[in-house]
């Protein structure tokens, strides 16, 4: 029943959602800021490259790609065309349908990725993993997964089927 009232928080969900929006912004900026320290890479393009290389044949359409990444086509199409200019990947329209184009980890693309990779592990580790119980590890990819699927209901969702 709406009577157009807002539902205001209670203490504990204020509490909550301070944390957590907070939370928010400082995590991405945290993780940004070692990896253009460390690599010159910011998250979205670590994560950009990391999901071609675990990609076969290193390629994926960019649709799939920006999915993969978070991002929009349009943002994903902005970052390429940077990842291009430093020799990271390339464009290639899809052999199986044209209309397409995919995204080509390069050799030296392949190489950055790998040498980002363990700081940012550790950076994860460090801000997330260790200091978390491994019931709460659980319980935070549970949660994550809840929230992304409130936005998004094509994300999985845990206890659905």
């Amino acid at each position: 029943m709406d009577n157009g009232e807002p539902r205001w928080l209670n203490a504990s969900e204020l509490e909550a959602w301070k944390a957590f929006s907070a939370l928010l912004i400082k995590m991405p900026a945290a993780l940004d800021a070692q990896l253009r320290q460390d690599s010159g890479l910011t998250t979205f393009e670590y994560l950009v490259l990391a999901g071609l290389s675990e990609a076969p044949e290193r390629t994926m359409r960019m649709s799939v790609l920006a999915a993969l990444a978070n991002g929009s086509l349009s943002r994903l199409s902005h970052v390429v065309t940077r990842l291009e200019k430093r020799g990271h990947l390339r464009r290639e329209p899809c052999p199986d349908d044209g209309r397409y184009t995919n995204a080509v980890l390069t050799e030296d693309g392949y190489r950055q990725v790998v040498e980002a990779a363990p700081g940012h592990l550790n950076n994860v580790r460090s801000l997330v993993v260790d200091v978390l119980e491994p019931e709460q590890i659980k319980q935070l990819g549970e949660i994550s997964a809840r929230l992304l699927h409130a936005m998004d209901p094509d994300f999985p969702c845990p206890g659905q089927h």
